[in-house]
């Protein structure tokens, strides 16, 4: 079985990884750098481009939580956060440069996952589509027709 993940920010990358982990050869779809955003400044995968923190990680609230179930679940990118960890108080705050080159390092290495360098302009089936707000337009309108919009 062959899975394609369209998308390699940090969802796609964690879904990728997550298949890859379990047995399943990935395909991984990037667009970047073929096709630039305006966001984006390198072209690695799981490229933070707002906020560096990923909120708490205190088991008391939701977002700590969740952080303690996904490293339960063998998360990629918790690992990788914390490689990449900066003083932040109970905010897991990271560098994002340290951080994406972490992820980009395991994705790309891993010997389930195939990282194709190009567009996607026709929504394949079945997939994991996690493209982000910046997704292509080309993708997006591929979204829109498949939904009926």
């Amino acid at each position: 079985m062959i899975a394609t993940v369209v998308g390699g920010g940090l969802a796609g990358s964690e879904a990728a990884w997550a298949l890859a982990e379990r047995g399943v050869r990935v395909t991984l779809y990037e667009m970047r750098p073929v096709v630039p955003t305006p966001a984006h400044r390198t072209d690695r995968l799981a490229e933070l481009v707002c906020s560096n923190s990923f909120k708490s990680v205190d088991l008391t609230n939701a977002h700590g939580l969740l952080k303690a179930e996904l490293r339960a679940l063998g998360s990629l990118l918790l690992p990788c956060a914390d490689e990449a960890r900066v003083p932040g108080g109970t905010a897991l705050a990271v560098d994002r440069e340290i951080f994406s080159r972490a992820v980009h390092r395991r994705v790309a290495g891993h010997p389930g996952i195939t990282v194709i360098r190009e567009e996607v302009a026709e929504l394949p089936s079945p997939a994991v589509v996690a493209t982000g707000p910046l997704t292509s337009e080309r993708l997006a309108g591929a979204i829109a027709s498949r939904l009926g919009v």
